[in-house]
């Protein structure tokens, strides 16, 4: 999760939503480390997970990530959290809940779903009150 934090803290320091994702193999290789980029990329999908998808897929040369781990520093919202399944991540570790768009344990709950075609287990709090903290200091700084 630490090197999910520092992406996270890179992409606050572009001035982007400071969300940080890494993608880990079975046997603990760092495969992606990604941060958020919509605004960088002009891209909406540009999401920490969706990046570090993107990249450990290419580092694998698969479309599967079967046995991965994902840490991400925020419940991953609807769209990630259909990226995950359909890439069969294994298991998710998320720090800070997000009421307002998650798609794991909050809103859509996208992993409840029976429509859902894989589902990891998944894992949250982990480091939380860093990943909040980042989170309010970049949108108190913004608002202030």
């Amino acid at each position: 999760m630490e090197a999910a934090l520092e992406a996270a803290k890179a992409a606050g320091a572009r001035g982007e939503v400071p969300v940080g994702a890494v993608v880990l193999s079975k046997d603990g290789k760092v495969l992606a480390v990604e941060g958020n980029r919509t605004r960088e990329r002009n891209d909406p999908t540009a999401h920490a997970e969706i990046l570090a998808i993107r990249a450990a897929c290419a580092a694998l040369n698969q479309e599967r990530l079967t046995d991965c781990d994902l840490y991400v520093t925020l419940e991953p919202c609807a769209m990630c959290a259909m990226a995950i399944s359909h890439a069969r991540i294994a298991r998710v570790y998320y720090g800070a809940s997000d009421p307002k768009s998650g798609g794991v344990a909050q809103g859509a709950r996208v992993f409840g779903h029976p429509q859902t075609h894989h589902v990891p287990e998944v894992y949250d709090g982990i480091n939380a009150a860093a990943s909040e903290a980042l989170l309010q200091d970049f949108f108190s700084a913004r608002r202030g």
